[in-house]
């Protein structure tokens, strides 16, 4: 491999080259500028007109094949991937999906809808499994565990028992009951994510903080102190790195933080993003990070030195939803009442 290709591979992972002289420094300087204009003049790939009302939730299906989205009016909307065009097959639930999850193994699909319940989809058939009912005003996250036997959400209620909704459910997949509930935030929880081990949940909320959980206990993790304190407005959203031991979190506060799992150490902070931010994803290989905030643009990052890479495209509205496919190749963004999910084909990273 030629040093120019050593020097981009080295820049994408977030590394420095050793030794460095004044040349080197240089090179370097060029081959991040073009690195990140390969990146920043990267037109979609496609246009995806998910809504006549509202674009607000994505998910990429795990074989990769599908790209599944929610519009305003409640249509589920399933996109072939891969090189293929059209529209797949799709269905219909009441009120705005807000957002989905797959099940690990693909088989369902959850969706929050505007009636305040989530359904559970065969992914198939598209035959509705399950309806739950947190049984709050509305509902405002949900997430699969690992195993996929268990849907965490989360919800907030506008009533005088509004306290009691701040908690998260645990149900139990296969009979449709909760099994379990999280309490402790002081406010709406507004976000949910599952560790890929499916020992710790991470929930985030308006109360400004992100807490910790042992699922198995349904108690907080002694080890963090519970919380992990840090952002000056609601905690809108939240991602495990694919190793388990890094924590994003996203805030109306207009930062992206990133945490230690182990210990509740704050890595860094990423600023400059634009207004609130509204999403957060790691790409599959955990080496780079994409933040979707309310000026309508998605934001690529490096993990290991926090580098922001690139800045790709620009809705008329927030981004409200954020993915990568599988195999890293795809970026995927909701756009809200742009009614549009813009899809990017990423660069190959250099062998």
């Amino acid at each position: 491999m030629n040093r120019p290709a050593l020097l981009i591979l080295a820049l994408l992972c977030g590394l420095s080259p050793s030794p460095i002289s004044a040349a080197a420094v240089q090179t370097q300087t060029l081959v991040r500028q073009t690195v990140q204009n390969r990146l920043t003049q990267l037109s979609p790939s496609r246009t995806l007109p998910v809504s006549a009302v509202y674009a607000g939730a994505l998910v990429f299906s795990p074989d990769g094949r599908w790209l599944v989205t929610g519009g305003g009016e409640g249509l589920i909307q399933w996109w072939p991937v891969g090189g293929q065009s059209g529209r797949g097959p799709s269905l219909s639930q009441p009120g705005a999906v807000t957002a989905l999850a797959f099940s690990p193994d693909g088989g369902r699909l959850a969706a929050i809808s505007g009636d305040g319940r989530v359904r559970v989809w065969d992914a198939g058939s598209r035959a509705l499994l399950l309806t739950l009912n947190p049984e709050t005003y509305y509902v405002t996250a949900l997430a699969f565990s690992p195993d996929g036997l268990m849907l965490a959400t989360a919800g907030g209620d506008n009533s005088a028992q509004a306290s009691a909704a701040n908690s998260v459910k645990l149900w139990d997949l296969g009979s449709g009951r909760v099994q379990g509930s999280l309490r402790g935030h002081g406010d709406v929880v507004t976000a949910l994510a599952f560790a890929p081990d499916g020992r710790t949940l991470a929930s985030g909320s308006r109360d400004r903080t992100v807490r910790l959980w042992d699922v198995a206990g349904r108690s907080p993790l002694r080890t963090l102190g519970g919380t992990l304190g840090g952002h000056q407005d609601y905690v809108s959203a939240l991602a495990f790195s694919p190793d388990g031991t890094t924590l994003a979190s996203g805030s109306l506060d207009t930062t992206a933080r990133l945490w230690t799992v182990q210990d509740g150490h704050l890595q860094r902070a990423l600023r400059a993003l634009g207004g609130p931010v509204e999403a957060v994803a790691f790409s599959p290989d955990g080496q780079h990070l994409l933040t979707g905030a309310q000026d309508g643009r998605t934001r690529l990052w490096n993990v290991e030195g926090g580098a922001h890479i690139a800045t790709l495209g620009q809705f008329s509205d927030g981004v409200k939803a954020l993915a990568f496919s599988p195999d890293g190749r795809t970026v995927a963004a909701a756009g809200g009442r742009d009614r549009r999910v813009l899809l990017w084909s990423l660069p190959a990273s250099p062998r």
